[in-house]
């Protein structure tokens, strides 16, 4: 990590801790609404990461893998789990590199991930707001959600 030549205050690091905790806490209450429609925090993490690839091919496993911060093989086995809850289907590549294999969501994969949208939304709004505001990902959520 590259050491920057400027000197934090007392209010820089109390917006550090500030983030830091309300980060978490969406966190944790994320894991509980995702419970609360039968999926852990890693599946309904998933079904955002597919849902959320910009290309309409679908996301490839190597994506998914960086979405998720995790390795080739563990996003595998999850795919598989949840694959297996009738979430996810498989699609293998078409012309030149057949082993190419993208995801998608299926109807019961989309109904589950619309259950958990908006509500997180509304919470990642009542974060912090400025954060919010300065942020494009989020304005590009909220104007999905306000049509």
């Amino acid at each position: 990590m590259a050491a920057t030549s400027r000197c934090l205050t007392d209010q820089d690091y109390e917006s550090l801790l500030s983030f830091q905790v309300g980060l978490r806490h969406f966190l944790r209450w994320s894991e509980e609404r995702a419970a609360e429609v039968g999926l852990t925090a890693t599946q309904h993490q998933l079904l955002l990461a597919i849902r959320g690839h910009a290309d309409v091919r679908g996301p490839t496993i190597g994506e998914l893998a960086g979405y998720l911060c995790t390795r080739h093989h563990s996003v595998v086995q999850l795919i598989d789990r949840v694959e297996h809850l009738g979430l996810v289907c498989r699609a293998r590549g078409k012309g030149r590199d057949r082993r190419v294999v993208r995801l998608h969501l299926t109807s019961a994969g989309q109904a589950k991930l619309s259950l958990l949208g908006p509500t997180h939304l509304e919470e990642l709004q009542l974060l912090n707001p400025p954060v919010g505001e300065r942020s494009a990902p989020v304005a590009a959520l909220r104007d999905h959600f306000d049509r």
